[in-house]
């Protein structure tokens, strides 16, 4: 039987998770909201910066004795967790959809890609390799070994608050480094039931330790300072990227930045427009347009940009807003109402501007923070919106007329995360695989993510890799040994 609302939270801790126990926090409480209705979930603890230093020590304390280890055990506690996630992917779906308000299908769908992490960098716990070689003058042997880089301090986002922490604890875990996690202000209860859950399945105290808390600056700052912490992992906004890399350049950290993004999506004269639409609908409304990889600004040939508005405006003005929880619900709230105003900002910008509205446009009714999916057609190249991440359920076409001119608009931006792009032509669509300056592209197609592929940008969205067998050597160092030839 399913567990009501109420019986579900009840299941999610609210203390901090600190050496193996929860504990209260240092502040006072941090109200979590609903952002379908504006009332609140939980309260839960609110770390100060010495309970963020707690966490660290316990993290200290605890690496050696992790990083000995064996592979396969670590492998098997995500493996672990992973099978107690499966069993209860109805509780966490319901948990995101109530705490970040995205529809429960999609919710679903997080917490399979979610999980999905855990098994993955569960079987690359044990492919963590070396070499060993002669060196090229004969005189020794050359040993490569791969470590854990140590203490890590992982800073996750509120848009997906399952996905994004298993894709940085899976590979943590999997190396050998313990962790302090610090999940968004907004939605760290998923966080606080997926440790509970790995609690159950055998993590040892002060491997992962979660502090929530409404101060993240303060808190934060003194924990990347400290000469304990080894690599700081964060996930969001390039605005908060960059001060973060200027703070752990101090102490020259290792670093995982996973930053804004402004994807195109592209759609050429041949394309098939049915499938652009689909993509697109995928592309720009997962997660009600909330995540990095949505689909930013749509550059699409003129001789087909009426068609395709015409069709994105009717799927657009087609979903139903609603709580997410509720079965037919198709789009969610926006996350607070200062995204709210933000929308509608860049709306009535983008309009003055010279864009048309072919639907939406405006803020929905009832409680909760919703606004209406949107299609802005006509929109001029140069535009507000175009030089901005949208990160909200709007989706402005600006018109092309030659394959240059298409690359150089999905081109024109700091960002480069991901570009999506739709042509029948092959070798049209290897050019673009080449000349889109983006670390992901999605070639006929509006979905990216995959556990098992590289996940990340280049230019201001990030550096690193998360996922894919990339994914793990951002938490690995390497060891190099010289062996003189015993026999010379």
């Amino acid at each position: 039987m399913a567990l009501s609302e109420q019986d579900l939270l009840a299941k999610v801790p609210t203390g901090l998770f600190i050496a193996g126990k929860w504990v209260s926090g240092s502040g006072s409480l941090i109200a979590v909201e609903d952002p379908a209705t504006g009332k609140t979930l939980l309260e839960i603890a609110n770390a100060s910066a010495e309970d963020g230093l707690a966490a660290l020590t316990a993290a200290d304390e605890t690496q050696a004795s992790w990083a000995k280890v064996a592979p396969r055990e670590r492998g098997e506690l995500l493996r672990r967790t992973f099978e107690l996630i499966r069993e209860r992917s109805e509780e966490f779906a319901t948990l995101i959809s109530l705490e970040m308000g995205k529809p429960i299908a999609e919710a679903r769908g997080e917490v399979t890609y979610g999980n999905e992490f855990l098994r993955w960098f569960s079987e690359e716990a044990v492919r963590i390799s070396g070499r060993f070689g002669t060196s090229p003058e004969g005189t020794g042997r050359m040993l490569v070994a791969q470590r854990p880089v140590g203490p890590a301090f992982a800073i996750t986002p509120w848009n997906f608050p399952l996905a994004m922490t298993t894709r940085k604890i899976g590979p943590a875990i999997a190396a050998g480094c313990t962790m302090v996690v610090k999940p968004a202000e907004l939605t760290p209860l998923t966080t606080l039931l997926l440790v509970k859950t790995m609690e159950e399945a055998g993590l040892p105290a002060g491997v992962i330790n979660v502090i929530t808390t409404s101060t993240s600056a303060a808190t934060s700052a003194p924990i990347i300072a400290d000469n304990r912490l080894r690599k700081i992992t964060f996930t969001g906004s390039t605005q908060v990227g960059r001060k973060l890399l200027e703070q752990s350049a101090q102490r020259i950290l290792r670093t995982s930045m996973e930053l804004g993004g402004n994807a195109p999506f592209v759609v050429f004269e041949d394309a098939d427009i049915d499938s652009a639409v689909n993509g697109a609908m995928l592309a720009k409304m997962r997660n009600i347009g909330q995540a990095c990889t949505a689909a930013n600004r749509f550059i699409v040939h003129d001789s087909v940009a009426d068609d395709f508005a015409s069709k994105l405006g009717d799927r657009m003005g087609a979903l139903k807003l609603g709580r997410g929880v509720d079965a037919d619900t198709t789009c969610g709230p926006v996350i607070n109402e200062k995204a709210r105003e933000n929308m509608q900002r860049l709306v009535d910008a983008t309009v003055a501007e010279g864009g048309d509205v072919v639907v939406g446009g405006e803020s929905g009714s009832g409680d909760g923070y919703f606004f209406k999916p949107t299609v802005l057609a006509n929109v001029k190249p140069g535009s507000t919106i175009l030089k901005e991440e949208i990160f909200g359920p709007i989706a402005p076409i600006v018109r092309f007329k030659t394959e240059e001119e298409a690359i150089r608009l999905a081109n024109d931006t700091e960002y480069g995360l991901v570009s999506y792009a739709f042509t029948e032509d092959l070798k049209r669509g290897m050019r673009l695989i080449e000349s889109l300056d983006t670390g992901m592209t999605g070639l006929n197609t509006g979905l990216v993510s995959n556990a098992a592929a590289p996940f990340g940008g280049v230019k201001a969205s990030g550096l690193g890799r998360e996922g894919g067998a990339e994914g793990i050597h951002e938490y690995l160092e390497t060891k190099y040994v010289m062996i003189p030839d015993p026999s010379l």
